[in-house]
């Protein structure tokens, strides 16, 4: 048997290149500038450059000085180590705003916008604190940790003369409290609610109602105000000996919460309605005009707040209008006391409160 021919063997396979790994440049890490930086590039001393940048009033600089430093520190993307400087001052600069919820309605984001920018002016750094979950000395001690110059409490929790003296002992100079009560210890800004709700009610006891709601909104954290505001609507129908009578009507700020609310508005039995602010006073209205019911003649309405859009509903609608002291006051304050610390606690009294009567009522 005839053998058939090998077959050749194939030509041995050269290994296939690997490829090489991918190098990348190695990534420079640039220096963080520092004053020296600076001064050596803006011409001055190191002193001068801290004067500068950080607002400093006792020492007098010329303006040109001024400016080649701060273009300096602009070239160089360089700001102040904050930590440093509050190691050589001994305190920070830190307004701390705690807060657990941020009060809602143009009239107060109005109040607390300008209290940050003044602030800001005069070089304090303005930190809004989430406070939600804490209370009490808790809630201070929390505070403290970031040692701030000065707390300014806006009455959502409830500070202690203790949580007072933590803050205190921590390095705060001034602490002031915005709310209907004092706190020992603490500046006080007597923020009274009632006073809104009491004249809400005068004004309706006037036009000859007698059977009122008052909206409490069911928004978290609106009760700080809801509460008060109820307190003083029943403070004002007791006081008038008319036998009026205070019915509280929960609400969302809904459509759906309010066309519930107006369905069931004739068994209610009311001829008049306090709706906590002037946007839950127009969303009621609505609701209670789709469902028919005559504003004034059935039912008269009042808001709080005194808002632009109020004036342009028809009918137009009465508001109660507060008088809030200015944000830049507070500010002004705040810096007074840490400035010079050691003088008694005071208070004030942060608002004051009109009915304006329009064609709702």
């Amino acid at each position: 048997m005839s053998q058939l021919p090998e077959e050749p063997a194939p030509p041995a396979r050269r290994p296939s290149p690997q490829p090489s790994p991918q190098t990348f440049p190695a990534r420079v890490e640039r220096p963080v500038p520092t004053s020296a930086d600076v001064a050596r590039l803006a011409g001055v001393s190191r002193a001068t450059v801290s004067y500068v940048l950080n607002n400093t009033s006792a020492v007098r600089i010329s303006e040109p000085t001024r400016r080649k430093v701060r273009e300096a520190a602009e070239e160089l993307a360089y700001v102040p180590h904050a930590a440093a400087r509050s190691l050589r001052a001994g305190h920070t600069r830190i307004v701390l705003l705690p807060t657990a919820h941020v009060p809602v309605g143009p009239l107060y984001s109005g109040f607390l916008n300008e209290l940050q920018w003044a602030l800001r002016r005069l070089d304090y750094t303005v930190v809004q604190y989430g406070s939600l979950g804490l209370d009490g000395d808790e809630a201070a001690r929390a505070w403290a940790e970031l040692r701030p110059v000065a707390v300014v409490s806006l009455g959502e929790i409830a500070l202690t003369p203790q949580g007072v003296e933590i803050l205190k002992r921590s390095g705060a100079k001034a602490v002031v409290t915005l709310g209907p009560q004092e706190v020992e210890g603490a500046h006080a800004l007597v923020l009274d609610q009632r006073e809104i709700g009491g004249r809400a009610v005068d004004h309706l006891l006037e036009r000859g109602r007698r059977r009122i709601g008052v909206v409490l909104p069911q928004e978290p954290g609106l009760e700080i105000f809801s509460a008060p505001r109820l307190a003083g609507a029943r403070a004002a129908a007791a006081a008038s000996a008319t036998g009026a009578h205070i019915e509280p009507l929960p609400l969302a700020y809904t459509e759906e919460s309010a066309a519930g609310l107006a369905a069931r508005w004739d068994g209610l039995g009311l001829d008049a309605v306090f709706a906590f602010n002037d946007e839950h006073a127009m969303l009621l209205m609505r609701a209670l005009q789709d469902e028919g019911v005559d504003i004034p003649g059935g039912t008269a309405v009042i808001g709080a707040d005194d808002l632009l859009l109020g004036r342009l509903l028809r009918p137009r609608l009465s508001t109660v209008r507060i008088d809030l002291v200015t944000g830049q006051r507070l500010a002004a304050l705040v810096d007074r006391v840490v400035r010079d610390p050691g003088g008694e606690p005071e208070r004030h009294d942060l608002m004051g409160a009109r009915a304006v009567r329009r064609e709702s009522t």
